[in-house]
């Protein structure tokens, strides 16, 4: 994935193709509790097994290839479509982020 995007530590982003189910870990921008960005302390936190959180985010769609983003915190799942522009797309429909970062 090649943007950058800014988003809250509940949120996680996924890729999934027949190969399985990959989490995108990105970097840290703000953190101030120190939090590890890794899914097995992220499912810890928000009291999601990872079996959990591949039935739901297999739900979205029915598996279909593609990114999805996982809200963990409400466990409420996305999907975003076949490439990375989409993940940013569905980001600004659930109102996080900006067109232009810069305004």
């Amino acid at each position: 994935m090649n943007i950058n995007i800014c988003i809250p530590s509940y949120l996680r982003i996924f890729y999934h193709n027949q190969g399985g189910w990959q989490h995108i870990k990105g970097e840290s921008f703000y953190n101030p509790l120190g939090e590890p960005p890794d899914l097995e302390f992220a499912t810890r936190k928000y009291d999601i097994s990872r079996e959990k959180l591949v039935i739901e985010l297999f739900r979205v769609n029915g598996g279909k290839p593609g990114y999805y983003i996982g809200d963990l915190k409400q466990k409420q799942f996305y999907y975003c479509g076949d490439n990375s522009d989409s993940v940013h797309a569905e980001l600004r429909s659930l109102g996080i982020g900006r067109d232009d970062p810069m305004v």
